[in-house]
Formats: structure tokens, C-alpha cells, sequence
């Protein structure tokens, strides 16, 4: 036997996953309420506990682990045009697997300045100009975040003919920086990759230690990432393959939690219809979304407030009083169960179908309409995934419910609202395992044992046929 323990440090749960090498098998799994308030390791400890009581006591050869815990990787991003550099920067940061606070675009102001301050990122990534064009802006949003109180780090990823500059101007207020290539180094042409692998590096040596884990740092081989990219990475090894294991195509994963609904697709994303003109910057491959306002525990009210109680009252077909005093109930106590209820297990099931629909239609492209004196022309933004054919749910709301299908559903092409691009007759796949994020950990030493322990352990649960 060659056992691997495998480690995810939630908002609201960690969980362990132990796998066996050898034999391509998942030992068990188990999970207790995330420690963070406390001392992070009690909970990894009480999770080992419910675990050696299913599996025995198992002397694991190596221990990975990846984390959203204490609110997860928070960034702001900071860019010059909104549509062009600031979004590059936003989407930079979210394939790191942060969870976006704020964009903001042109001269930070004052008013913007304090805003950040109150945020507390983690990070800031600092954008803007092409290379060679725009320099004055970025040197500006330099001088104002370096008068920004708080120690945390700045990647620079714009102008490269004054990134050096605007990284010195930071320096000097004592932050760390990080300069890498522009994450668009020319008009509409992204490069994100090299600030997402910079922002990665900055969570391994400093984040870790903000987050109170390096309580747990001798009991495991390092943190490798934050949760969300492990995700990414199962989702994309999966979809792609790796090796000699063939992957099962394109896909999107839907991840419901307590603070954020997190949406990845592995797409193209290109118009399947003809006459259709693509507006924007190009979409990635591998996309990843959160939604800060719709998680279903720590941001049960905003995301009642996100849909609105009377779409929750439809759906559910309960009372607002009720929905509201459930809703309350579980932001105060986010670790509360609701299987023993029926009506809390209902709202439950209502507000994570929500979560799915809002997400998934804030994660797609979309078409618009435009009359223009030569006729019709339809321009789309964002990704069609209209074509896609396999939407797999992962999340505890998820995977918990008695009706995992019906949430799912919620994924699917609405006729009732026909300009989202959302899929149309894809496979409905759950995680039940919990443990795409495991197998994201593990895509880093063995990714073709863990794209074939996941086809085997991902449960088709409906269609959308």
C-alpha cells in the first residue's frame, strides 16, 4: 500500500481524503468544522480522528494539502481600461484561485484608496497600459497603493517599460513586490499566466502564515494551493486528460459553499451559431468565476438578497417568514445541519439551486441584438457553452441534498431566457465523494491516477436530455 493523505482546509469544513497509489483507490474520507477561529489543526486533527475510525490507523507516506479557509486567497485588482486591463487583471486573479473583492479601473482616488484599506487584501495586483503605451496611470495607482496602510504584497504585471518604476515607488513604503511579464503586453492579446504563477508563489511563502495554518505547517508537506486552483486543476486535467489517460471533454464544474459559488468551465466557448461576431476580450479555456454573494451559509442573506426572497418562495414553496428565519439561523450558526428538518432542508435545497442558477448565468456569455443600417448582427460576449455535455456539482449543499438533480437543472439552458449561453442536454455529474479538490492536490505528483480514480468516482445523476 501506498497511502497519500490529502487535505482541504474549507471555510466551514476540512475535510481528508486518503488514497492508496498502488491500487488507484480511495481509502475513505471524512471531514469535521474548520478550526480557524481556534487553532486551524484542531479541526484537521478531529477530521484524522473520523477518519482512522473508517479506516484504521494508516501511516501516510505523504500529506498535501490546499485551503480557502479564513476567507479564502482575497485580492483587488487594479488595471487601467475596465473592459481591457482591468479585466485581464481580474481574471489573472481568479485562475490563481483568489477571490476577487474589487476591480478598479483609471486613477485610484482617495475615496477608492480608503475603500482598499478597509478591504485588507491579501494581495494587490497592480495593472495597466500595454507595453510601451500608457505609463502614467500605473505610476500613479503605484504611488497611492504604497501609501495604503497594511504589509501586503503587490504583484506588478503591466507597462513593462515602467513596471521596475512602480514596483520602487511600492518598495519604498516597505511592501514586497513581484514584477512579471504584462498581463497584456499588447491590445486585446492576454497573458495571465505568468501573474497567476506569481500569485501562487506569494500564497506558499507569505499568505499561509496570515491565515494562522502554519499551526499545521509540520504535520503536512506544504500547502500547494489555494482550494479554487485545485479545483481548476482536477476540472482541467479531467476534461483534457494527461498521459496516456484520455479525457472526457469539454465540461463545467459547479462548486456551492458556504461563502462563494465558484463556477469553472473547460471550453472554448467560441459562437456555434453562424453569424454571430464575439465582443470582448477572448475567453479562456480554463475559466474560473466565484460569486462572493451567493454562498449558502456565511452568505445565505446576500444571496437571499442576490435572488430575492420571492424567487426562494417559488421555488421552495415555502413562506418567507420561514425562508428568512432559516436563512438567519444558518449565517449566525454556518456549521447548523438541516437533514432532520424538512422545511430547513428545503430552503436549503432552494438556496443552493439558486446559487447554481445565478452563478452559472453570471459564468456564461451571453447574445445581444444589435440593428445596424446593413441589418441584424448579433454580438456575444463571454463563453457559449450551449454545446457543452457534462455539468458536474461538487460542494457539500450539493452533495448533501436529497435532490441533487433538481439543483443541477438549475445549470441548464433557460427558453425562458435564451440570451444565456447556458448548456442545453449535458450529462448531470455529482461528486459525491467530495473530491475534486483532492484529486486537484494530487494532479501534482500523479495526474493520471487521479483523472482515472475521478471517472470511476463521479456519479451520473440526470440529464439534461
Amino acid at each position: 500500500m501506498q497511502p497519500v493523505l490529502l487535505i482541504d482546509f474549507g471555510s466551514t469544513y476540512t475535510k481528508v481524503t486518503a488514497v492508496d497509489i498502488s491500487n488507484e483507490s480511495i481509502l475513505g474520507t471524512a471531514r469535521a468544522f474548520t478550526t480557524v477561529e481556534t487553532d486551524i489543526s484542531e479541526g484537521l486533527q478531529n477530521a484524522e480522528a473520523a477518519l482512522k475510525d473508517k479506516i484504521g490507523q494508516v501511516e501516510f507516506e505523504t500529506r498535501l494539502a490546499c485551503s480557502s479557509a479564513a476567507g479564502g486567497l482575497k485580492m483587488v485588482a487594479v488595471g487601467l481600461v475596465p473592459d481591457l486591463t482591468a479585466e485581464a487583471a481580474k481574471r489573472a486573479a481568479l485562475s490563481a484561485g483568489a477571490k476577487v473583492l474589487k476591480v478598479y479601473s483609471y486613477e485610484v482616488n482617495e475615496d477608492e484608496a480608503q475603500e482598499i484599506n478597509k478591504l485588507m487584501p491579501d494581495i494587490i495586483l497592480l495593472t495597466g497600459g500595454t507595453d510601451g503605451g500608457n505609463k502614467h496611470v500605473i505610476l500613479h495607482n503605484a504611488k497611492v497603493i504604497s501609501e495604503i496602510e497594511g504589509r501586503f504584497p503587490v504583484v506588478v504585471a503591466g507597462n513593462k517599460s515602467v513596471a521596475r518604476q512602480a514596483a520602487e515607488i511600492i518598495e519604498r513604503s516597505g511592501k514586497q513586490t513581484r514584477i512579471c511579464e504584462n498581463v497584456m503586453p499588447e491590445f486585446n492579446v492576454l497573458n495571465i499566466e505568468p501573474a497567476r504563477t506569481a500569485i501562487r508563489e506569494i500564497f506558499l511563502q507569505r499568505i499561509i502564515q496570515a491565515k494562522g495554518l502554519t499551526k499545521v505547517q509540520s504535520l503536512i508537506q506544504g500547502l500547494l494551493m489555494p482550494t479554487p486552483s485545485a479545483v481548476l486543476n482536477a476540472a482541467h486535467k479531467l476534461s483534457t486528460g494527461v498521459g496516456n489517460e484520455k479525457g472526457i471533454g469539454d465540461l463545467m464544474v459547479i462548486d456551492v459553499g458556504g461563502a462563494t459559488t465558484d463556477v469553472h468551465s473547460i471550453a472554448g466557448g467560441e459562437p456555434t451559431r453562424s453569424g454571430v461576431v464575439m465582443k470582448g476580450l477572448p475567453e479562456p479555456f480554463a475559466k474560473r468565476t466565484v460569486e462572493g454573494d451567493l454562498g449558502v451559509r456565511y452568505s445565505a442573506l446576500a444571496l437571499t438578497e442576490a435572488v430575492g426572497i420571492k424567487e426562494l418562495e417559488k421555488y421552495s414553496g415555502l413562506s418567507d417568514h420561514t425562508i428568512m428565519n432559516h436563512v438567519e439561523k444558518i449565517t449566525r450558526y454556518p456549521e447548523t445541519l438541516s437533514n432532520e428538518n424538512v422545511e430547513a432542508a428545503l430552503v436549503d435545497d432552494s438556496l443552493a439551486a439558486l446559487a447554481v442558477k445565478h452563478a452559472v448565468e453570471r459564468h456564461v456569455g451571453n447574445i445581444e441584438t444589435v440593428y445596424t443600417p446593413f441589418g441584424v448582427t448579433y454580438l456575444q460576449t463571454g463563453k457559449d457553452v450551449t454545446g457543452l455535455a457534462k455539468v458536474i456539482g461538487t460542494g457539500g449543499p450539493i452533495i448533501n441534498s436529497n435532490n441533487p438533480t433538481g439543483i443541477l437543472k438549475q445549470s441548464l439552458f433557460d427558453e425562458t431566457n435564451p440570451v444565456m449561453l447556458k448548456p442545453q442536454k449535458a450529462d448531470l455529474i455529482l461528486d459525491k465523494s467530495y473530491i475534486l479538490a483532492a484529486m486537484g492536490l494530487l494532479c501534482e505528483h500523479y495526474p493520471e491516477t487521479a483523472v482515472r480514480i475521478l471517472k470511476r468516482e463521479l456519479r451520473l445523476v440526470g440529464s439534461g436530455e
